[in-house]
This record gives structure tokens, C-alpha cells and sequence, in this order.
């Protein structure tokens, strides 16, 4: 045998006798039941770890009508997600002593001192009273402040008003409990911890947002405005049709559109950020490695443990931290169209569940736990 056919062979043994490295298993498929079923248009599904990306996969739709496919960069309202996001920028300035989350909110909004508290209402009067305690930044971003969901003046959007109007406006409006006694969800709470961002840091909070977190991090699809492009990649949003049998087109009602405009449509720090499951996974994963990523790091291991831990008090059924929810074990969030982000440290994983679904018909409100449940059994430690 000549010499280069021996070389040849003892290289095809080498080969043949080297295993392949295992292909990553997918966890996107236990969703496609849901898909063929007409449950669920499309999803884009994210597990990580603190290192990497371990699957970013798709399933179903974008566009249902269109059979357009879902795609892995497709953009998403992650609404309320945007929560904890706006509670990792208040961290950061507690971090540097700026403040501080037993601050009083009204040391920095003066237009909240002399707050009320509604005791009594009924359909003719309001009986007020001054709260036994001021309102904190724990307080707003917790849901434990007393402050209502929104105000009245947000109408017919949540994104009509400057920020600096919005928060004016939950100044005027009465508590509906005494501040720290209750859990009560509110949107106005963490728009008013947003603004104290711009008053300590003297910048808009949106220009905060992208110098301090999206930029660096390289969540280049994370914004308040889609950009024309950006709104080309956007997963239309679906509800159940009236007799809850299939799935019918609808919009975003929070939100005012064109969604790409900026002018007279205003950044909403409790609900109206835009992005992609890449974007969303690399914020989680900085969480996951302790506040640090790729060699920067972004927030203390105290302030993500104080973020990540229940802080609305023992008098609180609810788990909620700073901007976060929480069960002790794990802490993420949701959205108003069903995407989701949790962060589990005991299995070092991150998930990420992205549809635009108002709602599911059939049995589609178990396509999350399904993700969940493939994703904890292929990655899980």
C-alpha cells in the first residue's frame, strides 16, 4: 500500500473512532402540539446558563395569517418584564450611595409631601387622612406603597404622559392603603422609582437605561421605540376569538401607535419595553453570574441578593423583591402578553418564554410550563 493511502486510512479511523460532539437537545418541541392545535401562534424559547446560550430555538408563527415563520430575532412587547429591569437600575444607584431604599420618595419629588390616604370611599365621598409612615423606594417597588395601579390621567394609553407628568399625577392621587401594609400590583410605583433616576442622576431615565445597562450588555434590540426595522421583526399579538376555539389577530391597547413614534408617546418604566429573546437572556444571565458579565461587573452580590429576595414584609402573602418576584428558590417576571423570564440559581439556569398572546384558547396557557419543564429536564443540574 502506498504511503499516502496509509495516512489516509489511519485518518479515517481517527475519525471513525471519535465521537461526535452531542448536539444540543431541543426543548421548542414540546411546544409545537400547541402550535398544530391552534392554542399558540409562535414562541421564541431561551435557556442559558451563566457562561452561554445553551438553546435559542422557534416554533410556530410571527405572523399566523401571513404563515410567516417565527423567527429567532423576532421582537417581542415583554411589557412588565420591563419591571425588574427598571429595579436592576435602581440597584445600581444604590450601589454607588446615591440612594437609598428606606429613602423617603418625597426627598426627592417634593410634590409628594403631605400625601393622603383614603380611609373610607363610597360613591359620593372620600374620607382622607395623612399615612402613619412615609412612602419609601421599597415601597414603590415592592407594590407595597398604597399607590393604585395607574392614575386617572393615563388615558386612553399608559404611554401618553412625559414621565415627569405620570409621577406628578400619582402625587395628587390618594393611597388606597397605608404604606408597606399591603401588596397592591402598581405600574405608578415603579414609574415613580424611574423617575427618581433622573432627578439623582440628572439624565432622562430612557439615556440611563442605554448607557448603564443596554448598551454595555449589547441588548441592541432592547428599546421603547422599535424602529421601522425593529417593527418589521414584531410578533403580531393574538387572543382567543369570542367563542375561545382559535386564535384572532389583536393589538397592543396599553400602548399608542405608531409603536416607532416618539412624539407625543412617552417611555413607560413599568411596561413598555421592546426585545428579543438574545437581549432578554443576556440581562438574565449577568444576574445569574452575580451582577457580572464577560468580565464587567454591572451590580454588587448585595444588591442582587436584596433585589432577588422578598422584600414586602411579613405581613405580605406576595414574594416580591425590588422590581422582581420571588419564591425563595427562583425570581423572574412576567408580561402582559405571556412572555416570561426567570432566573434559577439551584439549577443555574435562565428561561425565557416569549409569545404575544392576550390570552390562550384551548390549552394553551400550559405552553409555558411545558417550556419550563423540557428545559429544567435536557439542562437542569
Amino acid at each position: 500500500m502506498r504511503p499516502c493511502c496509509v495516512w489516509l486510512v489511519c485518518l479515517s479511523l481517527v475519525f471513525a473512532s471519535t465521537p461526535l460532539p452531542a448536539a444540543e437537545p431541543s426543548v421548542a418541541g414540546v411546544l409545537q402540539p400547541f402550535v398544530e392545535g391552534g392554542s399558540l401562534a409562535g414562541a421564541v424559547t431561551v435557556v442559558a446558563n451563566k457562561d452561554k446560550v445553551l438553546s435559542l430555538e422557534t416554533v410556530g408563527y410571527m405572523d399566523v395569517g401571513a404563515k410567516l415563520a417565527m423567527k429567532a430575532d423576532s421582537v417581542f412587547w415583554i411589557a412588565s418584564m420591563s419591571k425588574p429591569i427598571t429595579g436592576t437600575a435602581v440597584m445600581l444607584l444604590v450601589d454607588e450611595g446615591k440612594v437609598k431604599l428606606d429613602d423617603p420618595i418625597e426627598m426627592y419629588l417634593p410634590e409628594f409631601k403631605g400625601m393622603w390616604v383614603a380611609v373610607e370611599k363610597d360613591a359620593d365621598h372620600v374620607l382622607l387622612k395623612h399615612p402613619s409612615r412615609l412612602v419609601t423606594i421599597r415601597d414603590v417597588m415592592s407594590h407595597t406603597s398604597g399607590m393604585p395601579f395607574k392614575s386617572d390621567m393615563e388615558q386612553p394609553t399608559l404611554d401618553g404622559l412625559t414621565l415627569r407628568d405620570a409621577v406628578r399625577s400619582y402625587a395628587i392621587t390618594p393611597l388606597t392603603h397605608e404604606p408597606g401594609s399591603k401588596y397592591q400590583y402598581s405600574n405608578a410605583g415603579i414609574n415613580t422609582g424611574a423617575r427618581i433616576i433622573e432627578v439623582v442622576t440628572g439624565m432622562i431615565y430612557e439615556d440611563f437605561m442605554d448607557q448603564r445597562l443596554f448598551k454595555p450588555l449589547g441588548m441592541k434590540d432592547t428599546t421603547f421605540w422599535p424602529n421601522e426595522e425593529q417593527v418589521s421583526r414584531l410578533a403580531k399579538p393574538y387572543k382567543p376569538s369570542a367563542d375561545k376555539t382559535k386564535l384572532e389577530e389583536t393589538t397592543i391597547s396599553q400602548l399608542t401607535y405608531p409603536l416607532s413614534k416618539r412624539h407625543n408617546r412617552y417611555p413607560m418604566p413599568a411596561g413598555g419595553l421592546f426585545s428579543t429573546g438574545a437581549d432578554v437572556a443576556t440581562f438574565c444571565r449577568m444576574l445569574l453570574n452575580g451582577g457580572e458579565l464577560n468580565g464587567k461587573r454591572y451590580l454588587s452580590e448585595e444588591a442582587l441578593k436584596t433585589m432577588s429576595s422578598k422584600q414586602t414584609g411579613d405581613a405580605v402573602n406576595n414574594g416580591y423583591g425590588i422590581g422582581w418576584t420571588t419564591d425563595g428558590k427562583t425570581f423572574g417576571h412576567g408580561g402582559a402578553l405571556a412572555t416570561n423570564m426567570t432566573i434559577d440559581p439551584q439549577r443555574g439556569l435562565v428561561t425565557v418564554f416569549l409569545v404575544q398572546h392576550a390570552g390562550f384558547p384551548g390549552d394553551g396557557n400550559k405552553s409555558q410550563g411545558a417550556f419550563v419543564k423540557a428545559a429544567q429536564e435536557a439542562f437542569g443540574k
